[in-house]
């Protein structure tokens, strides 16, 4: 192992070891050692929608609310796939090593992601300690919208892969119309904001009671969409907390915060074993 990387691992155990408070951040990169996509670049979307080159269309082009209204079945095949795809997803064993720090120190804590897939609650993490920027593709909304209506979605949505349309569309139960997750696609103005903003509402109470000392665990957080690594400088900035930053590529950070080069789970584990060696 490199020395600076040990060194980085031995740091972070060291600072969440005395931490009192554990802030958990994440973004599409904390999904990949699960197995679900890294939908980075056009090539890498294309990689795992393979039937959507043809057709020129990257991820932004899929994401997009236009196709609820234009086209239902197109709009509902891309989104069908992946609640499909998430919900047969387990979670790797690094959430379950932040669970387990929390315990084993006795930390308050909370989630703040921007990824829509439910893996830290599907982890075992409470609702009421996730706060999810984006929203969460396991609930649903009218498109129109009729009413600030938001339900869970229970159903399963059938797609035709050759084409990526679905084979059935999920209509509003209050007006009839056509129902889109409940996410902030890009060029989104009908997003229902709602849920995020009760979830928001929570980490705020969080915050004005927390003790410190604050420690941030980033992971997976990009520059393209910045939201998560934002929150994470805030805490470092407005509350004085040590930020942890582990990025394969966009790792950097300056010190005192650590950044450690490598994927989530690589990371997490990394640290656990000094936490472990510390122990014994």
């Amino acid at each position: 192992m490199d020395v600076g990387i040990r060194q980085s691992f031995q740091d972070a155990a060291r600072a969440i070891k005395n931490a009192r408070t554990l802030v958990i951040t994440a973004g599409a990169g904390m999904g990949v050692d699960s197995g679900l996509p890294d939908y980075r670049g056009e090539k890498g979307f294309w990689k795992c929608y393979p039937m959507y080159e043809p057709l020129g269309l990257n991820y932004y082009d899929a994401a997009n609310p236009m196709h609820f209204e234009e086209d239902p079945a197109f709009g509902w095949g891309f989104y069908a796939h992946r609640i499909d795809l998430y919900r047969k997803t387990t979670p790797h064993q690094g959430f379950q090593l932040l669970l387990k720090w929390i315990s084993r120190f006795e930390m308050d804590h909370f989630v703040i992601t921007s990824n829509v897939d439910g893996q830290f609650q599907k982890a075992g993490f409470s609702s009421e300690k996730v706060y999810e920027v984006h929203g969460s593709i396991h609930y649903l909304q009218c498109t129109r919208p009729c009413s600030s209506a938001i339900w869970e979605n229970k159903e399963d949505i059938p797609v035709d892969l050759s084409t990526m349309r679905a084979k059935k569309i999920l209509r509003c139960p209050h007006c009839g119309n056509v129902s889109r997750p409940n996410v902030l696609m890009f060029g989104d103005f009908t997003w229902l904001s709602e849920r995020s903003d009760e979830q928001s509402r929570n980490y705020g109470s969080f915050l004005k009671k927390y003790t410190p000392p604050m420690v941030v665990v980033e992971m997976g957080a990009g520059t393209a969409i910045s939201t998560i690594r934002n929150m994470s400088e805030s805490l470092g900035k407005h509350h004085k907390a040590l930020i942890i930053r582990i990025n394969p590529r966009d790792y950097r950070i300056s010190p005192p915060h650590i950044s450690i080069p490598c994927g989530a789970l690589e990371g997490l584990q990394g640290i656990n074993k000094q936490l472990n060696s510390e122990e014994n």
